[in-house]
């Protein structure tokens, strides 16, 4: 096993990004008693994941440094809040609500065919970045049932044959 960096520190490809991750930890209070970390901490993993896109052992590991704190507690609250993500996501997130109306109207039928259109399962990310594909509890547009979201872009109504049509529209 060798002591050299990895090559696949997160933090080591984009110097830019990481000085802006540091830039913005180094603005912010941070405390001594873990219990007044917590805001500034989170605060923290938030600014990460937008500028990198998600929250890899790297990254972790970095902020926990900052903070003077362990890495488990970094991880205690990305595991924790399922806003953050350990994996990266692809260009265009693509999200199916299964909430109760999207459900009854067919929502199950549009997931399975996006899984095979996308060759992906939900909650999986295509090798080559372009999709990821989840599902939402309830987006709040029952009157839409069923609902796809790519992105920002609101899809209602969507049966099992749009699906090929809304994956055409990414490109």
């Amino acid at each position: 096993m060798s002591c050299r960096k990895r090559k696949d520190n997160i933090l080591d490809q984009f110097p830019e990004k990481t000085a802006e991750l540091e830039a913005f930890i180094n603005k912010l209070p941070i405390k001594k008693e873990m219990h007044k970390k917590k805001g500034s901490l989170i605060a923290s993993l938030h600014r990460a994941q937008e500028i990198f896109g998600y929250l890899p052992q790297s990254i972790q590991l970095y902020v926990a440094k900052k903070f003077r704190i362990e890495l488990s507690d970094v991880y205690g609250v990305i595991s924790f809040y399922s806003f953050f993500t350990t994996k990266p996501a692809g260009k265009f997130k693509i999200s199916v609500c299964t909430g109760t109306a999207c459900f009854v109207k067919g929502a199950d039928k549009v997931l399975k065919e996006f899984e095979d259109k996308l060759t992906i399962k939900e909650g999986e990310t295509r090798e080559d970045l372009e999709f990821s594909l989840g599902g939402l509890r309830c987006v709040g547009a029952c009157s839409l049932a069923p609902v796809v979201m790519v992105n920002d872009k609101v899809y209602g109504n969507v049966t099992a044959e749009m699906v090929k049509d809304i994956i055409e529209d990414c490109k």
